[in-house]
């Protein structure tokens, strides 16, 4: 049995959502972690504009309806790129480098680290409403 377009492209997203920030969790640990490795420059995930780009597209995954007839009706949503959004790792080293070459600011990406865990915790909140509502409706009680 397919699944394919049980959920709406809220839910795509916001799995989407959860995946990415805890990459960028990661990401983020390692640049603490590495705060006096010498030469060490830090590294963040960059996936908002890539995020938003596969929204505007209308693509939330799965594979594309083929068209068999001249006028069937082209199905939005279906394509792909919601799921492909991996993020991009770039480094952001500090303006200021210490001696010893390392460029984490530790203030910056404690920061960085308490915005994402926020943004993480708002996701699961909101994904968690959306699966409950989907569970009421197939109980089918209030």
């Amino acid at each position: 049995m397919q699944i394919d377009g049980l959920f709406n492209t809220t839910i795509d997203l916001l799995g989407k959502s959860v995946d990415l920030r805890a990459k960028s969790q990661n990401l983020i640990a390692s640049n603490i972690a590495n705060a006096e490795t010498p030469n060490f420059t830090p590294k963040s995930l960059v996936f908002e504009d890539e995020l938003q780009g596969a929204l505007k597209s209308g693509s939330r995954g799965g594979s594309t309806p083929a068209v068999t007839h001249s006028r069937h009706i082209q199905i939005r949503g279906h394509g792909g790129s919601l799921q492909s959004v991996s993020g991009k790792v770039v480094e952001t080293p500090a303006k200021t480098p210490g001696k010893d070459g390392n460029a984490v600011e530790l203030e910056n990406e404690m920061g960085k680290m308490t915005e994402n865990q926020i943004m993480f915790n708002a996701s699961v909140q909101m994904l968690n409403k959306k699966l409950e509502g989907l569970r009421t409706a197939i109980k089918g009680s209030l």
